[in-house]
C-alpha cells in the first residue's frame, strides 16, 4: 500500500479506472517512460490508456483467438503489427 500511496496523485486517479491490475511499480515505471518522451503528464497518460489497450488486445488475441469480436475493431495492419511484435518477444 506505501507504494501506491507514494505515486503521484494523476498516476493514483488513472488506476482507479485502470481495466487491468497494475502494480505500483509497473505504472510508475511505465508513466515515467512516457513522460521522459512526451514532456507532458496528459500524454503520457494517454501513452498509459495506449498501452493498457494493446495489452489487452495481445491477451484477448492469446486467451480467445483472432476471431473474438472485440478484434474486429482492429485494422488488420493493426493486428499484422501486434502478431509481428509478438512473434519477435515484444510486448505490445
Amino acid at each position: 500500500m506505501r507504494e501506491y500511496d507514494r505515486l503521484p496523485s494523476e498516476l493514483r486517479q488513472w488506476l482507479t479506472t485502470a481495466v487491468l491490475p497494475w502494480r505500483p511499480a509497473s505504472v510508475k515505471r511505465a508513466f515515467d517512460r512516457a513522460f521522459i518522451r512526451t514532456r507532458d503528464a496528459q500524454r503520457a497518460l494517454e501513452e498509459l490508456d495506449d498501452l493498457q489497450a494493446r495489452l489487452i488486445v495481445k491477451d484477448v488475441r492469446r486467451v480467445w483467438g483472432p476471431d473474438h469480436p472485440m478484434l474486429a475493431d482492429i485494422s488488420s495492419a493493426e493486428q499484422h503489427h501486434h502478431r509481428t511484435e509478438y512473434r519477435r518477444g515484444r510486448s505490445a
